[in-house]
């Protein structure tokens, strides 16, 4: 039989757990947190400085098998959508969770990713990850000109269906 010091405590398990999951920051219709992390070369960047861009944020890692075989793919959408890039209507930004600087500058060589790159080399531990609500990878998020998520962790034939539809409606 449960005791009264049980039951409220039960009680408030569950209306707390129920607290936290209104809380929830990252979806369809909400902002999307700031990102200010450095790029490659040690600079500063910002996602507010994109601002009036549709921009895909794409959370991955040199140690996470199926970033590294996403990043093809977005290589082929960031070629078939150059045009919007040079006309300042969409960017991808790519937040690497990594803790090793060597290796996430060798996979971007190799795979020749000509878009931004940022990382804190925090790994998890990145206040990013905890921002975005990252448990995860890969993990994606695309927000408008105004910083409003419009969709999120689209991959493959999703994400490729979403950008097109996006971009033949302007």
């Amino acid at each position: 039989m449960i005791n009264m010091k049980t039951s409220y405590t039960l009680l408030f398990l569950i209306l707390f757990s129920g607290f936290t999951f209104a809380q929830n920051k990252i979806e369809v219709g909400k902002k999307a947190p700031e990102i200010t992390m450095s790029k490659t070369d040690g600079t500063s960047f910002s996602l507010s400085s994109l601002k009036g861009k549709m921009v895909l944020i794409d959370f991955w890692a040199t140690w996470c098998a199926p970033c590294v075989e996403e990043q093809p793919e977005l290589k082929k959408l960031y070629d078939t959508y150059s045009e919007q890039v040079k006309a300042n209507k969409f960017e991808i930004l790519g937040v690497s969770l990594d803790k090793n600087k060597e290796s996430w500058q060798k996979a971007i060589e190799r795979f020749a990713i000509n878009w931004i790159q940022v990382s804190d080399l925090k790994f998890w531990k990145s206040p990013v990850a905890k921002a975005y609500e990252i448990d995860e990878l890969p993990f994606n998020v695309i927000i408008d000109g105004e910083g409003t998520i419009i969709a999120k962790n689209l991959h493959e034939k999703e994400l490729e269906e979403f950008l097109k539809k996006s971009f033949s409606q302007n």
